[in-house]
């Protein structure tokens, strides 16, 4: 037996690669009819989307899931002097002081400031380091696969208590519906005999045979007779608790269930011939859509 997996959860890990690249993983999933996986990743990381998508699917069947990576790296600059244009610019002061006797020689900082002279320097690529950058980046997005699922793991467990009590109320409806159905026959009858009252008096209701008035009931206990539909739910309420029971992947099955839990209902209420059992119908089709919404999170 497995455990009953929500599609609803979140999932954070963080860390520090070895270049000093802060990064964090944010994942989140809610409910969805398959596996809907969007990426946001940082530009130049693109070529790692068919491995993390690969293991998504591997964990999860269904659900909607939003992964983000951010990356934060402090560098510092690397500064380099352009050895040519720091010559021309000396050169350049040389021959300045040359026509102004008695000027100030620049200085260091005054030469540095000159454009051109100081400019920054980008580091090498380094495919080694980068290969080693984005198998750490995969290894943190299983860690944070691996907390989602247990998250969803967790939001199942209570979901499933929320699914065995609904369950239990429908089973109790259902049981109350059974109980009313019963005295609908006599109902009938009843309501027939005043109608012919009604309309004939005493006198005229009398003259109908019993035999033909017991069909008239018969007829109409035929077409409000909602066994069926009873049975049928008893069968559903049975085949839920068991997937319930068998937990993992049940969510596609439970969806289909649901629907004819609904099915059942709504022909228990068509059927109905008193008040009792339209009001106790009623409270079985709200209880079911509150099923219908909690079984919606099912993965």
């Amino acid at each position: 037996m497995g455990s009953l997996m929500s599609m609803t959860g979140f999932s954070r890990e963080s860390g520090l690669l070895a270049d000093g690249t802060a990064f964090v993983w944010e994942l989140r999933s809610v409910n969805g009819r398959g596996l809907d996986l969007r990426l946001r990743l940082p530009g130049g990381l693109e070529a790692l989307e068919p491995t993390l998508r690969e293991a998504t699917a591997g964990r999860l069947k269904r659900g909607n899931v939003s992964a983000n990576l951010a990356l934060r790296r402090e560098e510092r600059p690397r500064l380099a002097v352009d050895r040519l244009a720091l010559d021309q610019a000396i050169a350049l002061a040389q021959e300045l002081a040359g026509r102004l006797p008695g000027s100030p020689p620049p200085s260091v900082a005054q030469l540095l400031a000159l454009p051109g002279v100081l400019r920054t320097e980008q580091a090498e690529p380094d495919e080694a380091a980068e290969t080693a950058k984005r198998a750490a980046l995969i290894e943190a997005y299983g860690r944070a696969l691996a907390g989602l699922g247990s998250a969803r793991a967790g939001e199942g467990q209570q979901l499933a208590r929320v699914l065995g009590g609904l369950l239990e109320e429908i089973a109790g409806l259902r049981e109350a519906a059974a109980e009313a159905a019963a005295d609908q026959p006599e109902a009938q009858r009843t309501r027939l005999l005043e109608q012919l009252a009604g309309l004939l008096g005493e006198t005229g209701r009398a003259r109908i045979p019993e035999e033909r008035l017991a069909q008239e009931v018969a007829l109409l206990a035929q077409k409000s007779d909602v066994r069926e539909e009873l049975d049928r739910l008893a069968a559903h309420i049975t085949a839920a608790r068991a997937l319930l029971a068998a937990g993992e992947g049940a969510g596609r099955k439970l969806d289909f269930l649901v629907q004819e839990f609904v099915r059942e209902a709504n022909t228990l209420c068509s059927k109905s011939t008193s008040v009792a059992l339209t009001r106790i119908g009623l409270d079985l089709k709200a209880a079911i859509e509150r099923l219908r919404e909690q079984a919606a999170n099912v993965e």
